[in-house]
């Protein structure tokens, strides 16, 4: 057995022998060994106590730390109706019922610490991938947020999310979609939806390939793709998501020679069309958010390609569209912040530079230091702190979250 000179049991505390391993509800005036070594373990205090009960709790392995004992009670405990929570190493906690107000108080405990509420408040940043481009740029991924005054597609700010320690919450992370040169529909994609718990943000919507192959209308997303260049018809952008992102522009009826295209929608503004025959649509405006600490841009739109011409093609949208392509490479939208891909090119003599993919999306959450996240090996992520808060950025994979 571990050595419990610190744990010494107040006088009238009846010390029991036997070491709890699993949720329990306690007696009053009982003292328990807690051992946390397998799981988290849910301790709940006695209903209808007197003035003065008491309850003693210990740390018997020395794991509270890894996985907390979670205090629940019909009364208040410190002042709160919040389930509170003890998350350090080798503690033990005396709590005392006061009253109706107060309710249980620490009395005293083996270290200066405070038992930690259940549940806390986050906020969130949820980027999806963005769209892959032919000829049209792409959409950006559609951005949610609930940090600052503003979300995607001129929408208020989100509500920040209730969270609960000891919980799952599932974190996916979108690809961007895949390019094409800019006669193959076939190869282009939309990108893919990026996920937090409740939180879903809808994947860019495709840049559309040149329009006399019949695929002249940008794809339908978190906003939405450029229309494609055309010889013969109108093409049009693709729509956006509400309160995630704009819709894309088209050729507006530029319909001769080298033919422009659409630029892709952005989070904070949509994708413009054409402005002549050899000007191709820029891509939207991105929105910059500051749940790191510092403001960055996110989520911009890809510019158009130019069919038949080397220059004049659209330019992305700040937070990392890309722009439209000249003569030579690609132009993908920028990894982890969901932009959108820059339409491709097409030369007089039938040489094809393809469309770029769309840049990946990103989960940002912004919580309490008091708190750790726990994430599955299905994710990449990296912390840093900003004040009294932590922020966690998840750049890939897809996997559950809990926070201890």
């Amino acid at each position: 057995m571990s050595n419990f000179t610190d744990f010494f049991p107040p006088a009238g505390i009846d010390l029991q022998s036997s070491v709890k391993t699993a949720d329990f509800t306690a007696v009053a005036n009982e003292g328990y060994l807690v051992n946390t070594i397998s799981s988290a373990i849910t301790v709940t205090l006695p209903s209808s106590p007197s003035l003065g009960d008491e309850v003693l709790i210990i740390d018997y392995a020395g794991t509270f730390g890894t996985n907390n004992v979670t205090l629940t009670s019909s009364d208040n405990i410190n002042g709160t109706s919040d389930n509170k929570n003890i998350v350090t190493n080798k503690t033990s906690y005396s709590l005392i019922y006061t009253d109706s107000t107060q309710g249980w108080r620490i009395k005293s405990s083996s270290v200066n610490d405070s038992l930690i509420p259940a549940n806390f408040t986050a906020d969130y940043l949820v980027i999806a991938g963005g769209g892959g481009a032919a000829s049209g740029g792409a959409g950006a991924g559609g951005l949610r947020t609930s940090y600052g005054s503003t979300s995607g597609g001129g929408s208020s700010s989100e509500s920040s999310l209730n969270l609960s320690i000891s919980t799952n919450y599932t974190v996916t992370i979108g690809a961007g979609g895949s390019g094409a040169i800019v006669s193959s529909a076939g190869g282009i994609t939309n990108g893919s939806d990026s996920v937090f718990s409740t939180i879903t943000s809808i994947g860019g919507g495709k840049g559309a390939a040149i329009g006399d192959t019949g695929y002249g209308t940008g794809g339908d997303g978190g906003s939405g793709g450029g229309g494609g260049a055309y010889g013969a018809n109108t093409t049009i952008g693709g729509s956006g998501t509400t309160n995630q992102g704009y819709g894309g522009g088209g050729n507006a009826g530029q319909r001769s020679s080298p033919y422009p295209s659409g630029g892709g929608g952005g989070a904070s503004a949509a994708g413009t069309s054409a402005t002549n025959s050899t000007t191709s649509g820029s891509g939207g405006a991105g929105l910059s958010v500051a749940i790191t600490g510092s403001s960055i841009d996110y989520a911009g739109g890809g510019g158009g390609g130019t069919y038949g011409l080397t220059t004049d093609y659209g330019t992305g949208g700040t937070g990392g569209g890309g722009d439209g392509t000249g003569v030579s490479g690609t132009a993908n939208g920028d990894a982890n912040t969901g932009g959108g891909a820059g339409g491709g090119n097409a030369t007089s003599g039938g040489s094809q530079y393809p469309g770029g993919a769309g840049g990946s999306g990103v989960v940002i959450l912004r919580y309490p230091s008091d708190y750790t996240i726990i994430a599955g090996s299905g994710l990449t992520s990296s912390t840093a702190t900003d004040g009294s808060d932590k922020i966690t950025t998840f750049t890939a994979g897809t996997d559950t979250i809990s926070f201890n």
